[in-house]
């Protein structure tokens, strides 16, 4: 049997329910067709990389089915092509590395070791932290440098000489 996987995109206009009946009308022809659905992921709001159709956003869909023959794909994608709901559509056949990489992925063996491991190396950076603080406690402080005082300036002698006389006069 091969495992295919269809992703398309419906235009974010549509309010949740009639979005998810977009989505819920392949997943019966799917199975009107004799597929069998393996799972569907609906992956929610996201912002396209470009404009199309004028939207920036669109709601993703996934639906990976398994199937005798490729027969079915050619009437599902003209069903996508024709629907105005759906902004862009991908079909994908699954080797047996993307079949294994799904199963993974939903049984959590993907994508949760990366939040365990940030969470461990906050905790380490905060302990971290801690420990600098405790040593910068621990030191005494050193005391400021006296400030000097500048220098007076001293007036040439010419200068006050001129000033004495002003002030005779």
């Amino acid at each position: 049997m091969n495992q295919y996987e269809i992703t398309f995109i419906v235009d974010p206009v549509l309010s949740g329910e009639e979005s998810k009946a977009a989505a819920q009308t392949y997943v019966d022809q799917l199975k009107n067709e004799g597929c069998s659905i393996v799972h569907v992921d609906e992956m929610g709001l996201r912002q396209l990389a470009y404009p199309i159709n004028r939207r920036t956003s669109g709601v993703y869909y996934c639906v990976e089915f398994q199937t005798e023959g490729g027969d079915v794909i050619p009437n599902t994608e003209l069903a996508l092509r024709r629907d105005e709901r759906i902004i862009r559509f991908l079909t994908v056949k699954l080797d047996k590395y993307g079949v294994k990489y799904n199963d993974d992925k939903r049984n959590g063996l993907i994508g949760t070791v990366k939040k365990k491991k940030k969470k461990e190396d906050k905790r380490d950076n905060r302990d971290n932290r801690r420990r600098d603080n405790r040593r910068r406690d621990d030191k005494p402080k050193k005391e400021a440098p006296a400030k000097k005082e500048a220098p007076v300036k001293k007036e040439a002698p010419a200068k006050k000489a001129a000033a004495k006389k002003e002030e005779e006069e």
